[in-house]
């Protein structure tokens, strides 16, 4: 293992360290689809770790430019600091992908004030950035997690709508999806 990889280690278990531990003080769920897909959540990590466990990506394209590591380190901090930073803007308001609070509140502040989405955002960078300074592999997670949190956008972005009629449309329409300025 390279110096870079015990970072990335380090980085991804703090990272989810605090977001369990920060949930703790999330406004309890009035109601969701997230239960619905916790199994199929937990059978994809649970796949990916086989097959890394299994030593199927083992050498096949570890990253060893330094460039590419430094890029990836900064992209990586970069995605991990935008989550955390809208984590802390949603505050209580906090729930898991496509679940509904009890008094729930529009959270325009933060980074909230250019992407509607900017935890999964945060997520998908940090995730980019492993993937350049680690091992290509990690494609195959952004990809794929990135898939879900489009899906769990459209459907959340349904949601707002419902709940925040008059305000939700005129917000949606001034801001991006999970990119700023692009989509």
């Amino acid at each position: 293992m390279h110096a870079v990889d015990y970072i990335f280690v380090v980085g991804w278990i703090a990272f989810w360290v605090y977001w369990f531990a920060a949930s703790v003080r999330a406004k309890t769920a009035t109601r969701g689809r997230a239960g619905n897909f916790v199994g199929y959540r937990v059978a994809v990590v649970i796949l990916v770790l086989i097959l890394v466990r299994a030593g199927i990506f083992r050498g096949q394209a570890s990253v060893d430019n330094p460039w590419l590591q430094g890029i990836g380190t900064a992209l990586f901090f970069s995605g991990l600091a935008l989550a955390i930073w809208a984590r802390v803007c949603l505050g209580r308001n906090w729930g898991m992908p496509m679940s509904e609070k009890a008094d729930p509140e529009l959270v325009t502040n933060g980074p909230y004030a250019k992407i509607r989405h900017p935890i999964y955002s945060g997520i998908i960078l940090a995730m980019v950035g492993t993937m350049l300074a680690v091992e290509w592999y990690w494609l195959f997670l952004v990809v794929l997690i990135g898939a879900y949190f489009i899906y769990s956008a459209v459907i959340e972005e349904r949601n707002m709508t419902r709940l925040f009629p008059t305000t939700y449309p005129p917000y949606k329409q001034k801001t991006k999806m999970l990119v700023p300025f692009i989509f």
